[in-house]
């Protein structure tokens, strides 16, 4: 698997469905060790667990060394490197970056884009970004449980929607391929988690964003 480029990476994900983990991150900025992680959601594709700087986020390293592959997006340049660097370990997972999948597929832009492409709604969470995201933190720290919550539901949806985008990369593939394949079954249309979104203290967050961008004289 390590082996082979990493557009072609999706074509291992069948055998090893069971060993696999979906994976996406949350820090307070890009530089670590300046920065750091602030929640790390795992998915495997039926149940979700989140690890939480300052309250379980040492667990994590247990967690995710039961799983052989992790599925991420854009995590070969920044979830994995920030998460060996900050938590101090190394990853020896294969690695599939549907990044790269994507992209072979005339994909072009992040996770959201791709998702709007394919028509998945974000509901609540529409327009919540990694900058957002780490102001949620901010107000988390200053007191407000409905900020975590909502930083939560982001980071978990960020990485539930890494299924949708994977079944639909590697049956558009297959269905290419001079081969009798058998598609990968759809996800499952909802996924429990015990998180929900806080309209009002995304808004508020919003309004903050703002604030912090036309300070910086930067367009929205």
């Amino acid at each position: 698997a390590h082996h082979l480029p990493s557009k072609e990476l999706w074509r291992m994900f069948p055998a090893f469905r069971h060993h696999s983990v979906f994976l996406d991150i949350e820090t307070t900025g890009l530089n670590p060790p300046h920065d750091h992680i602030t929640t790390v959601t795992l998915f495997n594709g039926q149940e979700v667990k989140t690890f939480i700087y300052g309250i379980n986020l040492q667990e994590f390293t247990r967690e995710i060394m039961r799983y052989r592959v992790i599925i991420t997006f854009s995590g070969k340049c920044f979830d994995i490197p920030f998460i060996e660097r900050t938590l101090g370990i190394k990853l020896p997972h294969a690695h599939i970056d549907l990044r790269y999948v994507m992209r072979s597929l005339g994909f072009r832009g992040g996770l959201k884009a791709c998702e709007k492409v394919l028509g998945i709604d974000r509901g609540e969470l529409k327009g919540v970004d990694g900058y957002t995201a780490a102001l949620l933190w901010q107000k988390y720290e200053e007191g407000s449980p409905e900020a975590l919550e909502t930083l939560l539901a982001y980071n978990v949806a960020d990485t539930v929607n890494l299924e949708k985008l994977l079944v639909f990369a590697y049956n558009t593939k297959i269905a290419s391929l001079p081969l009798s394949l058998s598609p990968l079954p759809e996800p499952l249309s909802k996924v429990i988690t015990p998180y929900k979104a806080h309209p009002e203290v995304i808004q508020e967050i919003f309004y903050e964003k703002l604030r912090h961008l036309s300070q910086k004289g930067e367009k929205i």
